[in-house]
């Protein structure tokens, strides 16, 4: 019975923050403007409208540049402008362009890297509503000295303001709920587990000395 009750305590409590995740993403959009960060980055994925909605920022003068993280490979610069709808000489000047990229883990790395190398701090982090939790933590993960500021776009794949209704969109946002709480989980453990203290060295004697 304790076994029991034990699981349907911890099926009870994945059930509130279930909904729980669903009511801050659906409180999340529509996004504030945000005020004008170093530079912006856009998660590629299922909509287009995470790019469109980043190359707005750029137009708009909120960041220096714009990276568009996880490109396809075989997406050439005149495929991702035709797909932004961005300015021509805007998008020349102040877009980049990531294709290393296969996941979010990978965005996050390849972000960090981006932003380090030009001395971003400040990044206005563009992706659907409901990939916006968990894309924080991994960049957060990556790069954490970074302010990031967020601005979730609502996209097709999932509608979390009646996520309950349908099928796809109840599995794909308690798939998305699932990844978040295990990187949640690994980022605890991560905070709590000593870090390994380089060994001790002694130099050695110089030959020919004495004590």
């Amino acid at each position: 019975m304790r076994t029991l009750a034990a699981i349907l305590i911890v099926i009870l409590i994945w059930g509130v923050g279930l909904l729980a995740f669903a009511q801050r993403i659906e409180r999340s959009t529509p996004p504030s403007e945000p005020r004008r960060a170093d530079a912006i980055v856009a998660l590629t994925g299922a909509s287009d409208l995470r790019l469109e909605a980043a190359a707005r920022l750029l137009e708009r003068g909120k960041g220096q540049r714009l990276l568009i993280s996880g490109v396809n490979r075989e997406a050439s610069r005149a495929d991702v402008l035709a797909v932004t709808g961005a300015i021509k000489p805007v998008y020349d000047c102040c877009v980049d362009l990531g294709y290393t990229a296969a996941d979010t883990i990978g965005n996050a790395e390849e972000i960090a890297e981006w932003a380090r190398g030009k001395d971003y701090r400040r990044l206005i982090v563009v992706t659907s509503d409901y990939h916006m939790p968990r894309s924080i933590l991994e960049i957060r993960a990556a790069m954490p000295e970074a302010a990031l500021v967020e601005y979730p776009v609502v996209t097709g794949p999932v509608d979390v303001r009646r996520w309950w209704r349908k099928g796809g969109d109840a599995r794909r946002l308690t798939v998305e709920y699932c990844k978040y709480l295990a990187i949640l989980g690994r980022e605890t453990i991560r905070s709590v587990t000593p870090k390994n203290e380089p060994a001790a060295t002694t130099a050695p004697a110089a030959k020919g000395t004495t004590s």
